[in-house]
């Protein structure tokens, strides 16, 4: 029988992973660490973790690897990747190899909360929708979240984007990333003309208990529109988040090249 522990975090700098476990054992969360990720493979062998927090620069294996071999083990506990060397290509390939999130060093308290929160949301989410019975056959659950249309291509399990016809796209939050947050008192757009980036924040949630989740956008480009709607209606996003809920219509800047990091929706 495993043991059950909330929070493995695994970094090479002690002084990370003490903050860590001081804001999470402040939340009630137990929470245990590794220096790398080896070591942290050989413990996951004998304790069930709901949520996994990760570096990428490590000794040995770095924080991409340890996602593959995770992966190649079959092994379906949820990780966030943290970096101190926040390019975009960390955050973009950190939710293409599998990460639930990305969080950049150096993070505030607010900051790590908030995905933490959202990561150990999603392990229940993906705990339910996997429940078997005694002869190992999958038990259908209720839906309890909404896949992204076919034609739509997704970041990660965070944000979708949809190619539209006059070479525009629209972008918005998939319903699994809304089924991870309570529900939104207030979204905080960019405006008109600003730019964004893929992988980068492109707008702000804020939830009960005054958590700010980042939303990361799928593609770079320029705003033309924003949903306005959503400022005076923002449970619209949860009723209707593919639809009537999107975010932003952009002038992406290099489709052809950035659609290559997303996953193409129809194949969930």
């Amino acid at each position: 029988m495993h043991k059950q522990v909330d929070i493995l975090v695994i970094d090479d700098e002690q002084i990370v992973i003490d903050s860590i476990r001081k804001t999470c054992a402040a939340e009630g969360m137990l929470v245990n660490s590794a220096l790398d990720a080896l070591t942290a493979l050989a413990d996951i062998e004998k304790t069930a973790y709901r949520l996994i927090i990760c570096d990428v620069i490590m000794p040995n294996l770095d924080g991409f690897q340890f996602l593959a071999r995770l992966q190649a083990r079959q092994n379906h506990t949820p990780v966030i990747i943290t970096s101190g060397y926040t390019t975009i290509e960390n955050a973009v390939k950190s939710l293409n190899s599998g990460a639930i999130d990305f969080l950049a060093k150096p993070f505030t308290v607010d900051e790590l909360l908030s995905v933490v929160y959202r990561g150990l949301k999603y392990a229940e989410i993906q705990r339910f929708s996997n429940i078997t019975d005694s002869n190992s056959h999958k038990i259908d659950m209720p839906l309890i979240y909404v896949t992204c249309p076919p034609k739509y291509f997704r970041l990660g399990y965070t944000t979708w984007l949809c190619q539209e016809h006059d070479g525009f796209v629209k972008i918005g939050v998939t319903d699994l990333f809304l089924h991870t947050i309570s529900a939104i008192n207030q979204i905080t757009f960019f405006n008109p003309d600003e730019e964004i980036v893929q992988g980068n924040i492109c707008a702000y949630f804020e939830t009960a208990g005054n958590l700010i989740h980042q939303v990361l956008s799928p593609v770079s480009g320029r705003i033309i529109s924003k949903n306005d709607a959503l400022l005076n209606e923002p449970d619209l996003i949860m009723k209707d988040p593919y639809f009537e809920g999107w975010l932003y219509t952009v002038v992406p800047a290099n489709p052809d090249y950035e659609i290559k990091h997303l996953t193409p929706c129809s194949a969930d």
